[in-house]
């Protein structure tokens, strides 16, 4: 399947609610600390409901951590700064997205070191700065998921 990868999440029930996506889709979720709260938060637990078992999470204490761990054959930015946008990407299985923190994005210091082609943006109208985070992934992973068509999913809907 792909990864998630939330870089430094400021907000708990953004990452809540991602929690529960990636247990809905099976896409497993990277956390980079250091987080903007704590495990133990209510906030954190309310928003992703009781799917937190059912969703395979990881934590890394540095960027630099999470890459010497996963070695990510192909690793997306999701930024504003992005190039294409993500529908014309070609998702693989085993690909990582990874997100920036709610309040300031991905550090330039890690965009400048991805190639363009894997800085991507999700498009919006010319007045609007930015998606609230668990939107911004879950809009990216459905997209992703469609592409591999919703490999694992049960239930799917027959296509005339």
């Amino acid at each position: 399947m792909l990864d998630i990868v939330l870089y430094e999440p400021e907000i708990p029930q953004n990452t809540g609610n991602i929690i529960r996506l990636c247990a809905n889709t099976g896409f497993r979720l990277h956390l980079i600390e250091p987080l903007g709260f704590t495990w133990d938060d209510k906030r954190l637990r309310r928003s992703g409901l009781d799917y937190h078992e059912f969703a395979e999470i990881k934590r890394h204490k540095t960027f630099e951590a999470f890459l010497e761990s996963e070695k990510p054959k192909r690793l997306f930015a999701l930024t504003t700064k992005g190039s294409p946008a993500h529908s014309q990407v070609k998702f693989e299985l085993g690909d990582y997205l990874m997100f920036g923190p709610e309040t300031r994005g991905i550090p330039m210091s890690i965009l400048n070191e991805m190639p363009m082609e894997q800085k991507i943006r999700i498009p919006m109208t010319a007045n609007s700065r930015s998606m609230n985070l668990s939107n911004s992934v879950a809009v990216t992973v459905y997209e992703a998921w469609r592409q591999l068509s919703y490999e694992g999913a049960v239930n799917l809907p027959e296509v005339k």
